[in-house]
């Protein structure tokens, strides 16, 4: 179907419909990019930025990913998402976002220079340990310009030299928005399902349902690694994605989020 097309029916199904529902069936017409595009868009307009948005999709995705991302963006708002970020967040934040929207951390090659992690894990922890404050420009350059891989053995290198985690530092160094980037960083290095799995597990515990989060991780993820996030989910939390779902959710809208997710692992 054409995008101008889904475009006409997308509008119809609004005025058609109301509420979460029409949130959940909206975004499920939209095509892959194109949503998360949205997504970042509708973070950033208006007032106040919902931060946290922006960091789950920015430190989760592919340079490809993001490229595409980037690409409807610009096409679907005439602006650069790049630019946009950068006029809406301001400092550290700014930087570690801009620095992760670049996507130079993909390595396909898996290599790993044992030289070069030790070098990072004494850096990173010099950085942290600066009697003045941490040197967050460290942090975030080694974070966001090093492959999973390479990251995983510099927080193993990191925790022989500090006796803690690369976590537990970063939780009494910085705070706010770009302790929340830091920490996601190191969460998609250590295992993308795992973090996604913890997402949908705070969309739907407690008081009140966080929509937004799981509609977005659901739809964005349901024909990438739903499955495998399921997994994940039942193993960290003792039990199902679907069945949460239906203690928290009622009607049209329990229904769709169910046939996304699909039969239990």
């Amino acid at each position: 179907m054409a995008w101008w097309k889904a475009w006409d029916l997308t509008e119809t199904l609004k005025s058609e419909l109301s509420g979460k529902f029409e949130r959940l069936i909206v975004a499920l017409m939209y095509p892959p990019y194109r949503y998360e595009a949205k997504e970042l868009h509708d973070a950033m307009k208006g007032l106040g930025t919902k931060e946290g948005v922006i960091i789950e999709i920015l430190a989760s995705r592919t340079k490809k990913q993001l490229q595409e991302i980037m690409k409807a963006y610009e096409e679907d708002y005439g602006s650069s998402l790049e630019e946009d970020i950068q006029a809406d967040t301001s400092g550290y934040l700014e930087r570690i976002l801009v620095c992760l929207l670049q996507g130079s951390r993909d390595d396909v090659s898996g290599f790993v220079d044992p030289g070069l992690a030790l070098q990072d894990a004494q850096d990173l922890h010099a950085a942290g340990e600066k009697i003045r404050g941490t040197d967050e420009m460290k942090f975030i350059t080694i974070l966001c310009t090093r492959s999973a891989t390479h990251l995983l053995r510099v927080f193993e290198e990191y925790e022989k030299i500090a006796n803690k985690s690369i976590e537990d530092s970063i939780k009494s160094e910085t705070h706010g928005s770009l302790e929340e980037a830091m920490l996601t960083v190191v969460k998609c290095t250590r295992n993308l399902h795992s973090y996604f799995a913890e997402r949908l597990y705070y969309a739907v515990k407690g008081a009140g349902t966080r929509d937004g989060t799981l509609i977005r991780n659901i739809v964005s993820r349901s024909e990438i690694d739903l499955n495998l996030i399921k997994c994940h989910f039942k193993k960290m939390y003792g039990k199902t994605l679907s069945s949460m779902i239906m203690e928290d959710t009622s009607g049209d809208y329990k229904n769709a989020l169910l046939n996304l997710v699909g039969s239990d692992p």
